[in-house]
């Protein structure tokens, strides 16, 4: 028997959910993604499927439910985090969480990052569970879904905390996750991003220390000024250039495309010693040269410095936070091996937190299964690899041994991507977009889980 989605309803359906999501306020801290948790078990229980809620501590509630398949094949889980980041309603043209569409658009906080996959998912689950019940094929793997607490302050108590006391409900041999599958273009071709490697963290404080005394008389160690050069040289100096297979691979596919002396240019860029250089030749917007920077090198950026009670004081300690990211391929002595240099006499550099580096093989069932689906949606685009600079869900799950890739498909719309409106003022996606994202995503589950 053959079953197909009715679209049109489809569209308004994960329109609605996305709207509702939108309107209960899980803003981290403090989160309270229980209300969003029950809000996902309603519906899926409504569908005959039997979510449950775990909460991590009160109020912190992470969702799960699985669709059983044949079980020839391992599972495939489905990634998304319910909490949100702050918004400031004043800088908003409409309510943050009002979940209102305009022109076309939802927007609220989390329609980007990342309720409207949360809604995507949801709708997938339950299109399955639909399918299944209208006498269609199951799935030869299991379909888990799992919307997490925190992912917006590390995921401790959301996606870490279910790996730690409850891997079993969500172990996986592929997932897939945010972070990619955003549209961009570059001269006359189109490109479709899978993030298949992501950053790690490695944040890090500096204290210098000098000896104190009054202000009207200088000195040569003030812890202050010993700080302020160590962060000058840590902000200015860019690290050395590294590459990894996901970055190769991104900038030599999407050079393939271009016509000289662009290509040749971009070739160059995979050559340490002419980086900088190629760089500066390339036609870019500030914003991608920026990502081309960040992906080819570890960074550390100063964010907070401490220091100092009374103006006329020369204070013995001054303190400075630096939030560090690394490659894959990298550990913390390999990073610090690359500041150390950078560290001025009287300066101590403390690591504070380190969350993992990621790469998923670039070459993969599931990969190649998203390359096909995209060439039938999207016939004129180029699936390429990607990598994020900020940290996800993933760096907590990949230690099931799942391997992880990043795509919620999304149609390039203009110059104002997702990526810039995630965390920003105005957060909006189209209702197109909304269902393009079901339906791509509903042919990658059903060849991939149902092969």
């Amino acid at each position: 028997m053959t079953w197909t989605p009715k679209w049109e309803a489809v569209r308004d359906e994960v329109v609605r959910y996305l709207q509702d999501l939108i309107r209960i306020d899980t803003t981290n801290p403090p989160g309270n993604e229980t209300a969003a948790a029950e809000y996902l078990a309603r519906v899926l229980r409504d569908e005959g499927l039997e979510p449950v809620v775990l909460e991590s501590a009160p109020g912190r509630g992470n969702l799960v439910v699985r669709l059983k398949g044949t079980g020839e094949r391992p599972p495939l889980l489905l990634m998304s985090h319910t909490d949100v980041v702050p918004a400031e309603p004043e800088h908003w043209t409409h309510p943050p969480f009002g979940g209102e569409i305009h022109d076309g658009f939802v927007w609220g906080r989390g329609a980007v990052d990342m309720k409207d996959t949360v809604a995507v998912e949801l709708m997938l689950m339950l299109l399955f569970k639909r399918r299944l019940d209208a006498g269609g094929p199951p799935l030869k793997r299991d379909l888990i879904f799992m919307a997490a607490a925190d992912e917006e302050q590390g995921g401790e108590m959301g996606a870490g905390w279910l790996v730690r006391n409850h891997p079993d409900l969500i172990r996986a041999e592929y997932a897939i996750n945010e972070g990619g599958g955003y549209g961009f273009q570059i001269g006359q071709k189109l490109y479709y991003t899978c993030q298949t490697a992501e950053k790690g963290y490695a944040r890090f404080r500096l204290v210098a220390r000098g000896a104190p005394g009054h202000a009207s008389v200088p000195r040569e160690d003030n812890a202050v000024v010993r700080l302020a050069e160590t962060v000058a040289h840590i902000g200015c100096t860019p690290l050395p250039t590294h590459f990894t297979e996901t970055v190769r691979q991104y900038i030599t596919l999407i050079a393939e495309d271009q016509e000289e002396p662009v290509r040749l240019t971009l070739l160059r860029l995979l050559h340490p010693e002419h980086f900088m250089a190629a760089l500066e030749q390339l036609p870019l917007s500030p914003v991608w040269r920026r990502q081309l920077l960040a992906i080819t090198r570890n960074t550390a950026t100063p964010t907070m410095l401490q220091a100092g009670s009374k103006v006329n004081v020369i204070p013995s300690t001054a303190v400075a936070y630096v939030d560090g990211r690394v490659l894959p391929g990298f550990d913390r002595e390999m990073f610090y091996a690359e500041l150390e240099c950078l560290l001025c006499e009287g300066v101590e550099l403390e690591f504070l937190d380190w969350g993992p580096p990621l790469e998923s093989p670039v070459e993969s069932p599931l990969f190649d299964v998203i390359k096909e689906v995209m060439a039938e949606h999207e016939p004129e685009a180029k699936v390429i690899p990607s990598m994020l600079t900020g940290a996800t869900d993933a760096k907590h799950i990949v230690k099931l041994g799942t391997k992880v890739y990043g795509f919620t498909p999304f149609k390039w719309e203009g110059d104002e991507t997702l990526l810039t409106l995630a965390h920003a003022h105005d957060e909006r996606i189209s209702v197109e977009n909304l269902l393009f994202s079901v339906r791509v995503l509903y042919d990658v589950v059903d060849r991939f889980a149902g092969r």
